[in-house]
């Protein structure tokens, strides 16, 4: 089993609950947006897992790609920066995520905290809104969640915060 916790658009700040909230976490997921200085200190506390977003300098994209796609717990999990959403994915993923749909298909940029079940393609979507200050958002958000066999369960969506 891992424990995974789940951010985005942290836009160069990173909120002091996002390490309370994720210390017994396994692995830390940023789906893009990074902004300064936020993936070295992810890094530094738990493992991380990323992909840049559109706001994040030639160092990030350097290190995280656009799109990753890899399996955890025998899950296989898509995390882009911009993804849409079920019924209305962007247009660089449509394609793929209709001819090969992953288990778990993370994305950002939103702002939107959403989790949503896909039942045309079997695959759960979440965009876990924004962990930073930059942005229309007014509450910074992260989720927390488990994967074990093969299955995505104990998900938690966690305010921590006005921006």
């Amino acid at each position: 089993m891992k424990k995974i916790g789940l951010m985005s658009d942290t836009h160069g700040f990173l909120d002091d609950a996002v390490f309370k909230h994720f210390d017994d976490c396994d692995e830390i997921w940023h789906a893009g947006d990074f902004g300064p200085d936020v993936a070295e200190r992810l890094a530094a506390f738990k493992p991380l897992r990323g992909v840049y977003g559109n706001i994040d300098d030639k160092e990030i994209r350097s290190v995280y790609p656009e799109h990753l796609r890899f399996n955890c717990e025998n899950v296989d999990v898509w995390m882009t920066h911009i993804g849409g959403y079920p019924g209305r994915y962007a247009s660089q993923v449509k394609s793929e995520i209709y001819t090969k749909p992953p288990m778990l298909f993370i994305c950002g940029h939103s702002h939107i905290l959403k989790v949503m079940y896909d039942k045309k393609i079997n695959c759960l979507h979440i965009n876990p809104g924004a962990a930073g200050n930059s942005g229309w958002h007014r509450i910074k958000t992260l989720i927390r969640f488990c994967i074990s066999e093969e299955k995505i369960h104990t998900l938690a969506a966690i305010e921590i915060g006005n921006r």
